[in-house]
């Protein structure tokens, strides 16, 4: 079976390929999670400190070898890049599900954020390489799919092992060996070059100032969506819902950022120019919900709100940081878009919790309704600028791109 490209065809094989690797990306941290009670049973010598160290260092240790990996994959060796990230993360695997002290879990844990970080860029920069026009937007919107869909699965496998063993959790940081095996089909599938009316070889330079505004457009809607990940059980709690109900609506959140991708261009296409503002409206209004009305099934449905807004976003912008780089340099400026993503991730609780401090607020409605306001200005700002590139699409986007 051949997979059209834009720009030619490539086999099935090669396309799950480059779908494995955006579904090992969504994994570090993904084995700790379950068992983020328990370490002090498992590890009673551990202290505070070294278990915080064990689920924040991976992450902060991803965002420098994201910017590296970008700016080494100019040099034109993009496969051997991602295949040297992919080893490392599966060996830092093995040693996790090996290790018996806190100290070599945190080191292991650190190795594979190194390793994450290496393969991190090419999860996008793989569907850019080797699509284009309306077939890219449509993989990235598959891709992202994939990453969402991988990650709930994983979590609910994951949860399940490490009932009956934790060292079980992490055998999913194995995954990364499929991917390596994947990659062999496309070392025989070479992209075809972008064809002549490609947006990309229009720009003989990355377009700084509007990967500028995309890394900050992508930062405030990561920034304010993960506060359904880290703040949602103190709302539950507050409401005397029960805790159950966390897991579920988290996993309903990352479905919902998944469903987009499976029709992103019929969404563009009937939407147009007024995309970009009715996503940011569904964030708004999601958000709302979740956290203004004690209602668990307007909660869920507030919940599945934010995660569509948010899948429709992710990979628009990503198409976009695409358009703004010649072929050469994409995955170079999806590499910045990227670290955004992860500083988000790391940001976001500290953030809120000393913004919350500073105005007397407690953490249940306030990360809600505080991120609901931030949203809702920046979508005032994309109706008014609906035909600007960074928070608009314009005709050419909708039209051309095919």
């Amino acid at each position: 079976m051949r997979i059209s490209t834009g720009k030619g065809y490539i086999s099935l094989l090669a396309l799950l390929a480059i779908w494995s690797v955006s579904a090992v990306t969504s994994l570090p941290g993904l084995a700790v999670s379950p068992i983020l009670e328990d370490l002090s049973r498992i590890f009673p010598s551990a202290s505070q400190l070294e278990i915080q160290m064990l689920t924040s260092l991976p992450s902060l240790l991803i965002i420098p070898f994201v910017l590296v990996a970008g700016w080494l994959s100019v040099k034109g060796k993009s496969l051997k890049l991602l295949a040297v990230g992919l080893v490392i993360f599966f060996a830092s695997g093995m040693a996790c599900i090996f290790a018996k002290d806190i100290r070599l879990l945190i080191v292991a844990s650190c190795i594979m954020g190194i390793g994450a970080g290496i393969a991190v860029p090419y999860s996008t920069g793989l569907v850019v390489k080797y699509f284009t026009g309306d077939s890219r937007v449509r993989q990235l919107g598959l891709s992202s799919a994939v990453n969402n869909l991988s990650l709930v699965v994983a979590t609910a496998v994951v949860g399940w092992v490490a009932t009956r063993d934790w060292h079980l959790a992490f055998v999913v940081y194995l995954l990364p060996a499929v991917s390596l095996v994947l990659l062999l089909a496309l070392r025989e599938a070479e992209p075809a070059p972008e064809p002549k009316e490609s947006d990309q070889l229009r720009q003989s330079k990355i377009n700084w100032a509007r990967l500028s505004g995309l890394s900050v457009l992508y930062f405030v809607i990561t920034f304010t969506t993960l506060v359904i990940t880290f703040y949602l059980s103190f709302l539950l709690e507050k409401y005397r819902f029960p805790q159950e109900l966390s897991s579920v609506m988290i996993s309903l959140f990352f479905l919902a950022i998944m469903l987009p991708g499976f029709a992103l261009n019929g969404i563009i296409r009937r939407v147009r120019s007024m995309t970009i503002f009715l996503s940011l409206l569904l964030i708004v209004v999601g958000l709302l919900l979740v956290g203004t009305v004690p209602d668990v099934p307007l909660m869920t449905l507030g919940v599945i709100l934010t995660g569509i807004g948010y899948g429709i976003l992710q990979p628009i912008i990503y198409d976009k940081t695409a358009i703004i780089a010649p072929p050469e340099l994409a995955t170079k400026a999806l590499s910045v878009v990227m670290t955004v993503n992860y500083v988000a991730v790391v940001v976001c609780p500290f953030v809120v919790d000393f913004v919350a401090k500073l105005m007397g607020q407690n953490r249940s409605t306030f990360p809600f309704v505080a991120s609901a306001v931030l949203v809702a200005m920046v979508a005032l700002l994309s109706l008014l600028m609906r035909k600007s590139f960074v928070l608009g699409l314009d005709e050419s986007y909708y039209n051309v791109k095919k």
